[in-house]
């Protein structure tokens, strides 16, 4: 990954970089994406920077964009937006592979499960990492054969669950 990408996402991340939403996640996200999407053939440079873009521009509570670590439905549309400003001075990435991570960053948090597979590996990635808050992720919600299966989603749980 791009230490000085990485390096700016943190500098600028608002909520506790040690939460829920922070670096432990991504780097989850970051290894179950990069498992899934070598078996399932999607692009690994779209599912690197989806890891740690997707909750990069959530909101603290008392923040006007009114966001926080339970609810922020614009979260996604502002790390979009956050991608193009980032996008030639601190990563490249082609045209298509642009509009797959704008794809998937918009709507990661939307529960849909139909859409190109390097997408679809992306959703999964973060779906998996839902032990952190406790819930088992289920199959019925994820996108790929690699995360359906219950051996694959238990060993994320495991990575992931947090005792109460």
């Amino acid at each position: 990954m791009n230490r000085k990408l990485l390096d700016y996402i943190r500098h600028q991340f608002r909520l506790d970089l040690y939460g829920v939403h922070g670096i432990p996640h991504w780097s989850r996200v970051q290894y179950f994406g990069l498992k899934i999407a070598k078996k399932e053939n999607a692009r690994l440079d779209v599912v690197r920077l989806f890891s740690i873009l997707h909750d990069s521009q959530r909101a603290p509570l008392h923040h006007p964009l009114r966001g926080s670590d339970k609810n922020d439905s614009a979260h996604g549309e502002r790390a979009v937006a956050f991608a193009y400003d980032l996008r030639g001075e601190f990563f490249d990435l082609d045209d298509d592979g642009f509009e797959l991570l704008c794809e998937a960053l918009a709507l990661h948090s939307n529960g849909f499960t139909e859409a190109d597979i390097t997408v679809r590996t992306c959703w999964d990635a973060d779906r998996l990492d839902l032990g952190r808050v406790g819930i088992y992720p289920d199959a019925k919600f994820l996108c790929t054969q690699t995360a359906k299966d219950p051996a694959f989603i238990h060993r994320a749980w495991s990575m992931t669950n947090r005792p109460s």
